[in-house]
């Protein structure tokens, strides 16, 4: 969460409420499901490291004072660290996207460069495990468990494939900015 909440003020500024609508609107509906507290409490992780540092404080015409925040320097440098990393053979889809959204937000990686880079990740997940059921046979007990990674990671690899096809029409090296 936190690497999401420094991608989004990369671009702007922004208080915490604004921030949650939009990591709401970017899960769509399991976005429902998100705290609305988790958003603060991360702003206050994130400027106890120095982070995110309070811009300016806005005033509404109704309700509470607004802390603006925004990323420092080294906030800056984690997103693109952040960026850069392997999502990891157990990578989440939500956490994934929030990555592809973050990447497009803060402008700070090409979403589809991304989604290239989990590709190539996953297809040679896929391929070891193929090797791996070929060696146990199809009869054997742990063939059936690596039958089950193997059928998850073609899922997810078809799932890239319509993210590949989305953030391509989206952004100007898809021809669409």
């Amino acid at each position: 969460m936190q690497d999401v909440v420094l991608a989004l003020l990369v671009k702007a500024p922004s208080h915490g409420y604004d921030l949650r609508g939009r990591l709401a609107a970017a899960l769509g509906p399991l976005g429902d499901e998100l705290n609305p507290g988790q958003v603060y409490v991360t702003l206050g992780r994130l400027e106890k490291a120095g982070l995110v540092v309070q811009v300016r404080e806005d005033v509404p015409v109704r309700g509470p004072r607004r802390r603006v925040y925004g990323v420092t320097e080294a906030g800056l440098a984690r997103v693109g660290g952040w960026l850069g990393e392997s999502a990891g053979p157990r990578a989440d889809v939500a956490e994934f996207h929030l990555k592809l959204i973050a990447a497009a937000e803060s402008g700070l990686a090409d979403p589809v460069a991304l989604v290239d880079d989990r590709r190539r990740e996953l297809m040679g997940a896929l391929a070891e495990t193929q090797r791996a059921v070929l060696a146990y046979g199809t009869g054997a007990e742990p063939a059936l468990l690596l039958e089950g990674v193997a059928l998850r990671l073609q899922a997810d690899l078809r799932w890239l494939e319509a993210c590949g096809r989305v953030w391509a029409a989206r952004t100007p090296r898809g021809g669409d900015a």
